[in-house]
């Protein structure tokens, strides 16, 4: 696959991994442990979410560039750009594109979040198939897990575990819109094996049409 082509399908996915945050925002019925710790701290510091998303997942590439120092290489500066992109993308479309967007009856904002969810993860297992960049968080835990006795599953579960620790004491503590909540359970029930479904049906079909030749799963 020539790099181009690489790069607009890396920023068309990346586009929907933000619209997909978007619309889960707005459904507010619960958000991915991640983007629940990001929204909490929104609405505790006033910064706008995809900032705090930005300096989240830049935070993460620090840590990996202090951890592998000399060995950090190229691919893992691309993460630096996805995660600007992606934090201005749902800046724009959070408080200006979709800004009168509202779902006041619960069982449409279900249905929105719900498939939301559905691009969320189909433009994460997108992004994974070009094999160009992972997603900070994921990396870092990779990362981390070549220093510490446990794997990278452990390790990524940990921080779900902690992002929502995290979230839910800042929403009881200081009275906060609560981030945390059936969305979140949905989510960490589904993901991973719709995930699964997607990369086992579309890299077959998208390798047999030159599109993603390169990548490896």
């Amino acid at each position: 696959m020539k790099n181009y082509k690489g790069y607009a399908l890396l920023s068309l996915f990346s586009t929907g991994v933000a619209l997909a945050i978007t619309f889960m925002l707005k459904a507010s019925v619960g958000l991915g442990p991640f983007d629940a710790v990001i929204q909490t701290l929104s609405l505790l510091s006033g910064i706008r979410i995809g900032t705090v998303s930005m300096m989240l997942n830049l935070s993460c590439v620090i840590g990996q560039l202090i951890i592998l120092k000399k060995d950090f290489g190229f691919n893992r500066l691309l993460q630096i750009p996805l995660s600007i992109l992606i934090g201005i993308l749902v800046n724009y479309f959070y408080y200006n594109l979709f800004v009168s967007v509202e779902f006041n009856s619960y069982a449409i904002s279900l249905i929105v979040f719900i498939l939301a969810l559905v691009l969320a993860i189909f433009s994460v297992s997108m992004v994974m198939m070009l094999n160009l960049v992972t997603f900070p968080i994921e990396s870092f835990c990779m990362v981390l897990s070549k220093l510490v006795p446990l794997k990278f599953a452990v390790l990524r579960q940990m921080a779900d575990i902690l992002f929502v620790v995290i979230s839910v004491a800042l929403t009881l503590i200081f009275g906060l819109v609560p981030s945390v909540r059936e969305g979140t359970v949905i989510g960490m029930l589904i993901f991973g094996p719709l995930m699964g479904f997607f990369i086992e049906k579309v890299h077959p079909v998208l390798t047999k049409r030159g599109i993603i030749e390169e990548i490896r799963i």
